[in-house]
């Protein structure tokens, strides 16, 4: 089936859906300009040895990882993107009353800047724009935390505990928040349509998340620039750029509620 008769197809899903739920990973905001992690041009792909960075274990036992760690979080690009057409379309199905709950995998708040209602986005990794406390649970903004870094605090600790601090993003062996992951569970047990956009959907466990949904007898469509494994069990599988498939789906929508 051809892509414009796979999106006519999903624009009409969407439209007869009770319940539709979004997942997103970081292959929404590449065209933002952040580099996703696993793609042919991932960060982990082209510097394997980065990856040892996103360890907590590590971050917890090595001073010379946190600095290395802050001095990443300075240059990265979320401080400084905006969001794209993929981020829009999103938002406009939820404007018009077609999105229920977005779970994103990416942490730098782009949704929300492009429109989604925050109360709707569930940041099952965390966010980069807070930093917090690993032994009080102290919560700020990351911008002042991040200035002590530029101005010569290499691993600035909790001014109140005197803690290790570190942005409030979920890195590898650390706990997903028990309340998200459960709000991301409830959403897609009750939806009858998942929509999984820019994820390679194999990071457990929000991985798990289009399998409940297929359990639930809810249709599956995968907008992705890669494979995924659930591409053989998917209703609909888009290829290509995820602004301009969502752009698309959301036009046909649009066509179709004014039939």
């Amino acid at each position: 089936m051809d892509h414009g008769t796979l999106i006519r197809s999903v624009a009409r899903w969407i439209a007869d859906a009770r319940q539709v739920v979004a997942l997103t990973g970081a292959g929404v905001s590449t065209a933002s300009g952040i580099p996703d992690f696993r793609g042919p041009q991932g960060l982990w792909t082209t510097q394997p040895e980065k990856e040892r960075l996103f360890s907590l274990d590590a971050y917890l036992a090595d001073p010379d990882v946190r600095r290395q760690v802050w001095q990443l979080r300075l240059e990265n690009p979320a401080f400084t993107a905006g969001p794209n057409e993929a981020h829009r379309a999103l938002a406009d199905l939820e404007r018009r009353g077609r999105l229920h709950t977005l779970v994103t995998q990416n942490i730098d708040g782009l949704h929300q800047a492009g429109g989604s209602s925050p109360e709707r986005v569930i940041e099952i990794h965390g966010t980069i724009h807070e930093v917090e406390c690993l032994s009080c649970g102290r919560r700020v903004p990351a911008g002042p935390v991040l200035q002590q870094v530029r101005d010569g605090d290499p691993d600035p600790a909790c001014p109140e505990c005197g803690g290790l601090q570190k942005t409030a993003t979920v890195s590898f062996g650390q706990a997903l928040d028990p309340s998200l992951l459960q709000r991301a569970h409830d959403a897609t047990m009750g939806c009858d349509l998942m929509l999984a956009v820019g994820s390679s959907l194999i990071v457990h466990p929000v991985a798990l998340l289009p399998r409940t949904a297929l359990e639930t007898g809810a249709r599956l469509v995968i907008v992705n620039a890669e494979e995924t494994p659930y591409d053989d069990r998917a209703d609909a599988v888009l290829r290509g750029d995820a602004g301009e498939l969502l752009r698309a789906i959301v036009d046909h929508l649009d066509a179709l509620q004014q039939a």
